[in-house]
């Protein structure tokens, strides 16, 4: 499967503030710069933390690019994953209507009332892991259900978890002219972080977008 992250953070690295409530990073040219990464990818994945927080939707915005997966022969929205160890995704969200498949990806600790609330909303259910999501035994029952390209778009906790686990092959993020500040505030890579063998990335592109610019990086082996 190939895993590409993006993301929009400050200057300073912040996916948001302290409140964790959702913030305006990019503008419109970075919006529709993920639309078209969206249109390629067979799905696109989310934490909870970042279902809860900002109740996303997931699919492409403009009606050009989902008429051009329709005539390849691909659902007009990319499938919609969530990683979500406790199974606390709301039935009723955004993210659970019937605009595309939506994965959602439990570990063995979420109740069976969870599970079934979310089965009951047509929800394709994935269990994977004990206590926390394996992601490597998650990716792995995702690419049998037919995901090939996976976008994720946070939060950091999800982030950390791909990068720390290998499983990243891009990434890109839009690093926005505003600074948010706050110990407390999410990263690009939260979680509980790492004191040795660090990650490296190559660094392949460096585009003006918007007021703030894109970075482009993949994984180095």
């Amino acid at each position: 499967m190939d895993v590409v992250v993006n993301a929009a953070m400050s200057v300073d690295g912040k996916l948001s503030s302290r409140r964790r409530e959702q913030i305006k990073i990019s503008g419109p040219e970075d919006f529709d710069r993920v639309d078209r990464i969206r249109r390629e990818v067979d799905a696109v994945a989310v934490g909870i933390g970042t279902v809860l927080a900002d109740d996303p939707h997931l699919t492409l915005d403009d009606p050009k690019r989902q008429q051009q997966r329709r005539e390849n022969g691909r659902p007009p929205n990319p499938a919609r994953v969530v990683i979500d160890s406790r199974g606390r995704t709301p039935p009723d969200g955004r993210i659970c209507d019937e605009a595309a498949t939506t994965f959602v990806v439990v570990s063995s600790a979420a109740s069976d009332e969870r599970r079934e609330a979310l089965e009951e909303a047509g929800i394709e259910l994935i269990v994977a892991g004990e206590h926390r999501v394996d992601l490597l035994t998650a990716f792995g029952e995702l690419e049998a259900a037919g995901i090939d390209s996976l976008l994720v778009e946070g939060g950091g906790e999800l982030i950390f978890s791909v990068i720390k686990d290998g499983l990243l092959d891009r990434l890109t993020v839009f690093v926005g002219s505003l600074v948010i500040g706050g110990r407390e505030a999410p990263t690009l890579a939260d979680g509980e972080g790492l004191v040795e063998d660090f990650p490296t990335l190559s660094l392949t592109a460096v585009d003006r977008v918007d007021d703030g610019v894109v970075l482009s990086y993949v994984a180095e082996e």
